[in-house]
Parts: C-alpha cells; sequence; structure tokens
C-alpha cells in the first residue's frame, strides 16, 4: 500500500484526509480487540518509538495507524540535522504517553520508501493515520514548532477519525530510563544554546553557539545550530510574496537572490536554495561573487557538509568558480 496525498508543503496539511467513516469503525475494532487480549491485567507495555524498514512497514505504520498516528522519521547517520531532530522527536513521542508513535526509517537502506513518500531530503517527517500519509514538515524544526504540529495531528485523528491513541500505554522496560539518560555527558552550553534555539530566542542561541564555538571551534553541533539560528533570524521578518518577486524581476540583484534562497532552504527547498546561489555567484564579480558564495557555504552548514545536495552543490561552485 502506498502513501497518498502527499505534498510536501512544509506545514501540516490535513484537508485531504478521507473515508473518516471507516477509520474511526477500524479504530473502534482495533481498540476492542486490544482490550479483549489486556482483559482485566495490567497494561502491556509498547514500544512507543521503533525503526521500520520496508518489510515491515505495513504492519508497523499502515496497521496500526488505525489506532493511533503513527509520526515517520526518515533520517540518515549522515545528517546532521537528523542528530538534532530525532532526539526530540523520540523524547516528545514519550511524553505524549501513547497519543503518537515514532517511526524511524533509514532513508539509506529504505530507497522505496523514500520515492513512495516523495522525499526530496532529510530530514523529513511524515504521519500515518488510518493509512492516510500526511506531510507534516521537512528539516530540523525548533521544539516548540515540532510539539504544535503533534498536537494539532492528535486533535485532528480523534475529531475526524475517532482515533485516540494507545490510552494508559507505557514505554517498554528501560525505554523512558534511557530516554532521561543521555548517551554521554551533555554540555552545558550547548544544552543552553539549543534551548534558546528551540524557545525561539534566535539572538541568544546565536550568541550562545558562538560561545560553544569559541571554546571548541570543531563542535559540529555549535556550527549546525548556528547556522540554523542565523537562517531563522534572517527569515522571520520576510514578506515571501514580496521576496519571490523582487527576485524574479531583479535576478542580477545579489541581496534579492540570498533573501529569496534563505526562503527556499528554510521552506525545504534546498535544491532550489543551492541551484539559486551557484546560479548568482556564476553571474556576480568581486565581492558580490563573494557574498553569495559565503552565504551558499552558510546554508552548507544547516544541511551538513554529507547530505549528497551539499556534495553536488559543491561540484557545481567549484565549477563556475574555476
Amino acid at each position: 500500500m502506498q502513501p497518498r496525498n502527499m505534498s510536501m508543503s512544509g506545514v501540516v496539511d490535513l484537508s485531504a484526509v478521507k473515508a473518516a467513516g471507516e477509520a474511526k469503525q477500524k479504530a473502534e475494532q482495533a481498540r476492542a480487540a486490544r482490550a479483549s487480549q489486556q482483559g482485566d491485567g495490567p497494561v502491556a507495555p509498547v514500544s512507543l518509538v521503533v525503526d521500520v524498514d520496508e518489510a515491515d512497514f505495513e504492519a508497523q505504520v499502515l496497521q496500526r495507524s488505525s489506532e493511533v498516528p503513527v509520526v515517520i522519521d526518515f533520517w540518515a547517520e549522515w545528517c546532521e540535522p537528523c542528530k538534532q531532530l530525532s532526539p526530540v522527536l523520540e523524547r516528545l513521542t514519550r511524553e505524549y504517553g501513547g497519543r503518537v508513535l515514532l517511526a524511524k526509517i533509514d532513508a539509506d537502506k529504505n530507497q522505496m520508501l523514500m520515492q513512495q513518500f516523495g522525499v526530496q531530503g532529510i530530514p523529513a517527517v511524515f504521519a500515518v493515520v488510518a493509512g492516510q500519509a500526511l506531510p507534516l514538515f521537512q528539516g530540523a524544526a525548533p521544539e516548540a514548532q515540532i510539539r504544535q504540529t503533534l498536537d494539532q495531528l492528535i486533535q485532528v485523528s480523534e475529531e475526524r477519525f475517532g482515533i485516540t491513541g494507545l490510552q494508559g500505554a507505557v514505554a517498554e522496560e528501560g525505554a523512558e530510563e534511557a530516554a532521561r539518560t543521555p548517551a554521554q555527558p551533555e554540555d552545558p552550553a550547548l544544552a543552553a544554546a539549543q534551548q534558546a534555539l528551540d524557545s525561539g530566542d534566535l539572538n541568544g542561541a546565536i550568541q550562545a553557539y558562538k560561545n560553544v564555538l569559541s571554546d571548541d571551534p570543531g563542535s559540529t553541533e555549535a556550527r549546525v545550530g548556528l547556522a540554523m539560528a542565523e537562517l531563522l533570524r534572517r527569515v522571520q521578518d520576510l514578506d515571501a510574496q514580496q521576496v519571490r518577486k523582487e527576485a524574479a524581476d531583479s535576478p542580477s540583484d545579489v541581496d534579492a537572490q540570498l533573501r529569496a534562497a534563505d526562503l527556499d532552504m528554510a521552506g525545504g527547498h534546498v535544491e532550489d536554495a543551492f541551484g539559486r546561489l551557484v546560479e548568482t555567484v556564476k553571474r556576480s564579480a568581486g565581492d558580490d561573487r563573494e557574498t553569495a558564495r559565503v552565504r551558499l557555504l552558510e546554508l552548507f552548514e544547516v544541511i551538513g557538509a554529507e547530505d549528497p545536495r551539499v556534495v553536488t552543490a559543491r561540484s557545481a561552485l567549484a565549477r563556475v568558480l574555476f
């Protein structure tokens, strides 16, 4: 069964969901079956966060989506933004206590699912409700935005489909302790920077990440966080319609192209942002060319050096420079 109603718009889009009556019936049947299996005994522990591949996608995602919204996190080992986003998704999933499940899919090992969902870049987050695939967002988003998205997903799942999740679910033994215990000691300065970013304090996040880098210039987490915070600050007050019109009307205006590229990146259109800036470098000279080149390098930091899109764009940049 392939995902439907896909449109990676960068926002929650639940308006296209169909067959609510059938979904409600399936949800009621699933709850009845689970209650029958459990009887009067204690609530069985469940895996709220699972690794999923193409072989078990139907059982772990499609079937379970009849009684609980399943959030899908497409990630990869080389993806630096994924390393920021995935722990937040896992922690929030356990915090929500069975109202959502999280399915983690390794993008490199599950290319068929990537194609079926139309994933253009990672991290990419979707949901499946009553067998319907829904785009949530692309890129590493602040925690406040993720929480708002999950709240809306849960509300619509219940109101439209009667899907209320695994009420009273408890995580499998050891899962909560593992979620609370970091794999390695957390850098307090880095944690403070991330907290500022999650709360929307972009100026505070930028300064905090700079402080980390002053002490540890090699910190990948700080470089990615700083690039992301600076990007979000640049686009927060932009009028998207005006910016895109100015960029279209004035292709030689470097500042206009920089603003449009930032909007592309913030909206998850990574290849468009990179392509626009490579073309700007190609058309420009002197200080304008250097400005466009530096901005492109800054956007590379947001995605991570090993991302295939960055590798491709670096090659394109080299060709226009040399």
